[in-house]
């Protein structure tokens, strides 16, 4: 798994670390039940430190894309690349909702509405 981190991109670098590896798995580079690197390893080859790396792997673990386990790493969770990419069109409709003046509180409302 390559991940590479936009020097230019102003989000934190967890945010940036856990989006390399949500862009990984969409893309098929990693599978579910693949274990990915330890955090060590990919601190040292982002160049950032572990605790970032970390950071960002918790994120992941709390959206259901990996899954932590003790003595097998982290892994891949089976169905992450359909989380994470319906993860990333609610946020892009969060964010539309907040251009147009909407709130978070807008949107649950107009989906309550959608059933």
């Amino acid at each position: 798994m390559l991940l590479r981190l936009n020097t230019a991109d102003n989000r934190p670098l967890h945010e940036q670390v856990a989006g390399a590896i949500r862009r990984a798995i969409a893309e098929g580079e990693c599978e579910p039940g693949d274990r990915l690197p330890p955090a060590r390893d990919l601190s040292q080859a982002l160049g950032i430190n572990v605790n970032t790396v970390l950071r960002g792997l918790r994120a992941l673990r709390d959206e259901g894309v990996l899954e932590f386990r003790r003595g097998r790493g982290v892994t891949v969770a089976h169905g992450a690349a359909e989380r994470s990419a319906l993860l990333d069109r609610v946020r892009d409709v969060v964010a539309d909702a907040a251009r147009l003046g909407y709130s978070k509180k807008d949107l649950i409302d107009m989906i309550r509405g959608i059933s």
